[in-house]
């Protein structure tokens, strides 16, 4: 896709979202069911089912997927799509590109351990290997864009309103 052709497709959903700002807001959604065996979740991906369950730190056998594994790909998809985005709108030639994150945890806190230890990373770094000839303000500019609309970045940067409930079903 060029910038010409991204520019078109996009168009008319940002002159939708000014005329009517409330249609820009789009709730997304995640299920899963409890598995009634093991200490995991079959979370439906849209795509297939991905079973999650305890990372080997915390006992966990390593074969179903970590959440916090997924919270960095889901991270590592968005940086990369919204990053795509950007070079073909300011039409940076990209031959091609690695992302890639990395968080540290601390199992500690996870396991209740050490309460003064953090549930959750302490600490994310995303990076990026790009093949282009692009200047280098040009690809300051990219990252730059790149981190400011990449949704999953700026969740994880500005902490959204949570809130959890129970029901009995």
């Amino acid at each position: 896709m060029d910038a010409t052709s991204l520019r078109a497709l996009q168009a008319p959903l940002k002159d939708q979202y000014r005329q009517s700002p409330d249609s820009a807001v789009v709730t997304l959604r995640a299920k899963g069911s409890l598995d009634d065996t093991g200490v995991a979740c079959k979370v439906e991906t849209g795509r297939a089912l991905a079973v999650a369950g305890l990372h080997p730190a915390t006992g966990g056998s390593g074969a179903e997927l970590c959440s916090g594994d997924m919270l960095l790909e889901a991270l590592v998809a968005c940086a990369g799509v919204t990053l795509k985005a950007v070079a073909t709108a300011l039409e940076i030639p990209l031959r091609s590109g690695q992302v890639s994150a990395e968080g540290d945890l601390d199992f500690r806190g996870t396991l209740g351990v050490d309460k003064e230890a953090p549930v959750g990373f302490r600490a994310i770094r995303l990076s990026f290997t790009l093949d282009t000839d692009a200047p280098q303000e040009k690809l300051d500019q990219l990252l730059k864009l790149t981190e400011r609309y990449c949704v999953v970045f700026q969740t994880l940067n500005h902490r959204p309103e949570l809130a959890v409930t129970a029901t009995k079903g």
